[in-house]
């Protein structure tokens, strides 16, 4: 069950990278989460980091309201690891 709900995460954030409507800087960071999600460690380590990421990126005010809501799901997602 957890693995699918990180594969539903790292789907969103490629969604997410592949969506022209995003700003760079996001999708940068955005990568930056889906390499930490790939990374071999544990799980509960690899969803703290990307929730303090995903934390950091939602502050950000050059964002349209839809990838903000994305990111949302993404943060409930890992929150249920």
């Amino acid at each position: 069950m957890a693995d699918v709900k990180l594969k539903d995460a790292v789907d969103f954030i490629i969604e997410i990278n592949n969506d022209d409507d995003t700003p760079k800087n996001i999708r940068e960071k955005m990568s930056g989460i889906l390499d930490i999600l790939k990374e071999d460690v544990d799980d509960s380590i690899k969803k703290n980091k990307a929730l303090n990421e995903l934390d950091e990126i939602v502050s950000d005010n050059n964002m349209q309201q839809y990838t903000r809501t994305q990111i949302w799901n993404i943060v409930s997602l890992l929150e249920k690891l």
